[in-house]
């Protein structure tokens, strides 16, 4: 389907999910290259591996050419591939049980830095590839953070609870056009177009700073703090709740060194604003596809805040709590094409009461 065609049906999905009287120009991006992160299963043989997806026979399927992936990833993956033939790293074989490597998980950052996970079944092999990691980050100049993941269940889940950190560096900078450097830890969210990202932080950093009266502002589900750190100013108080304890961590990590007045509470979004006696000026959420739910669309109708910054992967969710706070009304939207060539995307939107 062309490019042009996808961007026409994606709005016209949104403008019907959501009843806006301002929509600002879609945010494009690239329609090639702009994937920072890939997440590719491990098939084939420990001589001829696939990195990639399995068939309907369990049988690997090598993408390592994919057209989605950055140029560095491509590269990279190449290789990462060599390198577990040289190692001795057997895939893991679905229909068997056998084997040890699972998943390959990529991360590149804007400055070309790389995070690599191998997500591996025991840690039968972490002695190999501790020997073999010197020989690993020559072949790949890029790699910052290396670790291995273990997922010892056999069943369809990309990553496990323990995580063993092989190099110096455990986060990987991303060093972002808005000026703000996130880190990512191993298991930290960010979206994965960066270029499209940015263009996201930008547009909710304009709106806010264009509202008079917001002294204060929570970002609920704030991850490693992507929309608080873009909204942190001298004369604003921002708070950030994430349920993940290592993604506050790196977000306070961030403020500290940028020097912007944030704080980052590890907490279960909604569970933190019931319990709260504060309301903010304004609210950011950005919840999974699920989207916020009704107990948490119910506290900010009843709230009183003045206004929220609502980003969603999912419209249709974003629609039925839209639907719960009859009282914050649409202002503006934007639909960001962060995933090109699937039915997917973006919308972000300003809500004032």
């Amino acid at each position: 389907m062309p490019r042009a065609r996808q961007l026409i049906d994606k709005e016209e999905h949104a403008r019907s999910r959501v009843d806006a009287p301002v929509w600002l120009p879609t945010v494009a991006g690239a329609e090639a290259g702009f994937r920072n992160k890939a997440k590719m299963a491990v098939g084939g043989t420990v001589d001829a591996p696939t990195l990639g997806i399995l068939d309907r026979d369990l049988a690997g399927v090598d993408l390592r050419d994919c057209g989605l992936h950055s140029p560095g990833l491509t590269t990279a993956l190449g290789r990462i591939a060599e390198w577990i033939s040289d190692a001795g790293l057997t895939p893991y074989d679905v229909a068997t049980r056998g084997g040890e490597l699972k998943h390959v998980l990529l991360t590149e950052s804007p400055d070309a830095e790389l995070m690599l996970r191998l997500v591996m079944r025991s840690t039968a092999l972490e002695a190999r590839v501790r020997s073999r990691l010197p020989g690993l980050l020559e072949a790949v100049p890029g790699l910052r953070v290396v670790t291995i993941n273990v997922q010892p269940e056999h069943k369809a889940v990309l990553e496990g609870e323990r995580e063993i950190v092989l190099t110096e560096h455990a986060s990987l900078p991303m060093r972002l056009a808005t000026g703000v450097t996130l880190r990512l830890g191993p298991k930290s969210f960010f979206q994965t177009n960066t270029a499209v990202a940015e263009a996201l932080y930008d547009q909710a950093r304009a709106w806010v700073d264009a509202l008079a009266d917001v002294r204060s502002v929570w970002d609920l589900y704030c991850g490693v703090g992507g929309f608080a750190l873009h909204l942190a100013r001298a004369d604003r108080e921002v708070l950030g709740v994430e349920v993940s304890a290592d993604a506050i961590a790196a977000a306070g990590a961030t403020a500290a060194e940028l020097g912007v007045e944030a704080g980052f509470v590890a907490a279960d979004a909604t569970s933190y604003a019931l319990g709260s006696s504060a309301v903010p000026d304004l609210v950011v959420v950005n919840p999974p596809r699920r989207g916020i739910g009704a107990d948490l669309a119910g506290w900010l109708e009843a709230s009183g805040v003045g206004h929220v910054v609502y980003s969603s992967c999912n419209a249709e969710s974003l629609a039925r709590d839209l639907a719960l706070t009859p009282s914050l009304r649409p202002v503006e939207a934007r639909v960001l094409d962060m995933f090109p060539h699937t039915s997917h995307y973006e919308v972000l939107v300003l809500l004032a009461r």
